[in-house]
């Protein structure tokens, strides 16, 4: 009989996971802080939780998928949390992306009552949420992982166990080094193309099976293209990810100066209140500094 599933967390990632675990046939109870965005799920079979202590007494495994550190907190550790629902012997999921010490912290604090965990962080955007195509880094017990794989499966298609706790959040972080490397390299190159006069469609045609191309250009160019600042991710959330990295990279003692560059010009992004709009909207950060624009797609 399968395992019964929480899920906390509704946002632009969480939705479409928790549909996924759903059409896999999961017992799925659903809560999320904003409770109309339960709706949908309800109406397709989920149940609502009343808050994640709620959704833990229900379930044997709760997947969480929400902002930032003290969100992850909070709905574990605060006053309506997960720990105080969960029986020992039951797995906590968490698939945000939060600081590695604070990971490894949670995870002994529910150790103390018997409860396991792992930090799972994704990667693949509102798009891969929604198809089940995520990218999932998980640390924690390789029993647990075993145990957790049938969940993993129903929602992404890479699933490795890449280590202890922790280890999941450390990997997300490297991929957020490599995301946003590859934006300020596909902006760069759409604006050097601009100024060129050459045909962008043709360009991104011409390059983007080659060895210049990456998952940000196939995606994002072309949004970019025709000025479509729809989020796979948000600008905010990049941030987010990119404080943390610039955090661990200090205790670390690890440079990363495209990625500190990268962050800065963000920042003035959101200086501007565009913080809703997708990661890739970092090109009119250039456009700024150059003074002249991506042309729409014709």
């Amino acid at each position: 009989m399968a395992e019964r599933i929480g899920f906390i967390g509704l946002g632009i990632m969480g939705r479409g996971m928790a549909a996924n675990l759903l059409k896999a046939g999961f017992p799925l109870t659903v809560w999320n802080r904003t409770t109309t965005r339960m709706q949908e799920l309800v109406a397709e079979g989920a149940h609502a939780g009343a808050s994640p202590a709620d959704v833990a007494e229900r379930s044997d495994i709760v997947v969480i998928c929400v902002s930032d550190t003290p969100d992850v907190q909070e709905v574990i550790l605060g006053e309506r949390g997960v720990i105080h629902g969960a029986r020992p012997g039951s797995l906590v999921i968490d698939c945000s992306t939060i600081s590695p010490k604070a990971t490894r912290e949670i995870a002994d604090k529910l150790a103390e009552r018997g409860v396991f965990m792992l930090d799972a962080p994704v990667s693949g955007g509102s798009e891969g949420a929604a198809k089940g195509t995520l990218s999932i880094m998980v640390g924690g017990e390789a029993e647990q992982f075993a145990r957790a794989l049938p969940v993993f499966q129903a929602m992404g298609k890479t699933i490795t166990h890449v280590g202890g706790h922790g280890a999941g959040q450390t990997v997300k972080l490297v991929n957020q080094v490599l995301v946003v490397g590859n934006c300020i390299a596909m902006c760069e190159a759409l604006m050097f193309a601009q100024a060129g006069g050459v045909d962008l469609r043709k360009t991104y045609d011409a390059i983007s099976q080659g060895a210049a191309g990456s998952w940000m250009f196939t995606h994002r160019a072309p949004q970019i293209i025709a000025r479509d600042w729809r989020p796979g991710f948000t600008i905010d959330l990049q941030q987010k990810d990119l404080r943390l990295v610039l955090e661990a990279a200090d205790e670390l003692g690890a440079p990363v100066l495209i990625t500190s560059l990268v962050f800065q010009l963000y920042r003035t992004l959101q200086a501007r209140g565009l913080g809703n709009e997708g990661n890739h909207a970092l090109i009119k950060a250039l456009e700024h500094l150059a003074g002249f624009q991506i042309e729409p797609a014709s």
